[in-house]
């Protein structure tokens, strides 16, 4: 009785089945339940698919998705009028001197696959900080404040200048190329004794006076070298020597330009890159903006 009872459920539910799938829409159950539909381009995304996704393979992502951003923070997407003038920024501050020095496929074959523009300042709540951008697993670089810029301030302590997100692509480019090929270990050596957990609590010139260039620098050794690159490559080669050589102190001066050699060593070996003839081209561009 038991298993005649189960035999009919059996039979029931097929039959169910069978009419719901009869009577049903038939067109509903063809068609996929995925938006496949052509997203509507305006001027812009075209722009930035011709000369970033189809030149680089790189996707530059302005509008918003919360999945982009940090929840929590004063963060909006930019004005459309303000995305393209930093796109073509870091195209001539970054790629194409890149490009020059290490090849025309360079950037193309060893980049971060996204950039993602916020509007916004990305104020840290436990901090008297701002952070200026992000690299996320050598994959995005996110920039933030890009509705503040302005493109012929190349003021280094301004926040508004232009000189920020440049400063902000080559210090978290680097990171991307450490993922490739680590630095020099000896590179931590230097002055290991000297970097500081708080490092908001010491000013750029009290650092460079301890051996960092910035005070970020001094907050650990992977941040140190990057933002020696970033400050390099935002500078002339003199305007470089004079920053360096306008420190008091003779040993945390001498720290620094074995910091120096360091980084020059590792673009040389590790990409058989002439640093000084990137500075050049980075410098260039900076002020030809």
């Amino acid at each position: 009785m038991k298993n005649s009872l189960k035999f009919y459920l059996m039979l029931s539910f097929v039959a169910l089945t069978f009419v719901y799938s009869c009577d049903g829409d038939e067109e509903a159950l063809t068609e996929s339940q995925i938006d496949t539909s052509q997203p509507i381009l305006n001027s812009l995304d075209i722009w930035l698919r011709d000369n970033f996704v189809d030149t680089y393979n790189i996707d530059i992502l302005y509008q918003w998705d919360i999945y982009n951003v940090a929840i929590g923070r004063y963060l909006h997407p930019p004005y459309l009028d303000n995305v393209q003038p930093l796109a073509e920024a870091i195209t001539k501050t970054w790629i194409e001197p890149y490009n020059e020095v290490g090849g025309e496929d360079f950037i193309k074959n060893l980049a971060p696959r996204e950039f993602v523009f916020s509007g916004g300042f990305n104020y840290n709540p436990d901090s008297p900080t701002i952070t200026l951008g992000i690299a996320e697993q050598g994959a995005r670089i996110t920039f933030f404040n890009i509705d503040e810029l302005v493109y012929d301030n190349l003021d280094y302590n301004s926040l508004f200048s232009v000189v920020s997100p440049i400063q902000t692509m080559h210090h978290e480019y680097l990171h991307i190329l450490n993922q490739t090929v680590p630095y020099d270990p000896i590179f931590e050596e230097v002055n290991p004794e000297g970097y500081l957990s708080n490092w908001t609590e010491r000013s750029d010139s009290e650092a460079r006076e301890d051996g960092f260039i910035t005070a970020y620098a001094g907050s650990q050794a992977g941040e140190d070298f990057a933002e020696m690159v970033s400050q390099m490559l935002t500078r002339s080669n003199a305007d470089w020597n004079a920053l360096v050589d306008s420190i008091s102190s003779e040993e945390a001066k001498e720290n620094i330009r074995r910091k120096e050699l360091l980084v020059v060593e590792y673009y040389q070996n590790s990409f058989d890159i002439n640093f000084y003839d990137l500075q050049v081209l980075t410098y260039d561009a900076l002020i030809n903006l």
